[in-house]
């Protein structure tokens, strides 16, 4: 008669390996795309002002909560992103007429030359964060992301 030894059951804490986990995952693969950013862009941009930058260049001017809905930052981070920028010469701001207490945002004329001096290197930037997956990959990867979004 053969006896079976019963396996001690794993805690779930022994269980849940943190580098099988999807915020994990995600921090790495930021991780890898924000150093190719900053090897690969110029003017010192961060990944958060070139967002700033590239969203109010399509839908300036705007107001500062609407940019940062847009680009999915809080208030505090938009303006903080945003008050860099305007120090930078990148961005201006008017009061809004119709609301005294809302900021509009512009791009200046530096700000312009900034997007078209970086676009190309943005554009390099995807190209090298998704270099390691095939065309079909890639298609699959944003469509699955955007639908976690």
């Amino acid at each position: 008669m053969s006896r079976q030894i019963a396996e001690p059951e794993m805690s779930v804490a022994e269980a849940y390996r943190v580098d099988e986990q999807i915020g994990f995952l995600l921090r790495q693969a930021n991780q890898r795309h924000v150093a190719i950013f900053a090897a690969r862009m110029g003017d010192k941009l961060t990944t958060m002002q070139w967002s700033a930058l590239i969203k109010l260049r399509e839908i300036q001017p705007s107001s500062q909560n609407q940019l940062g809905r847009e680009i999915a930052m809080d208030a505090a981070t938009t303006k903080g992103v945003i008050d860099r920028l305007v120090a930078r010469g990148y961005v201006s701001t008017s009061p809004d007429p119709e609301d005294g207490r809302r900021v509009i945002l512009s791009l200046t004329d530096a700000g312009d030359e900034a997007v078209r001096r970086n676009i190309a290197s943005a554009r390099t930037v995807t190209e090298e964060t998704l270099a390691p997956l095939n065309a079909d990959e890639r298609s699959i990867l944003l469509d699955l992301i955007r639908k976690l979004c």
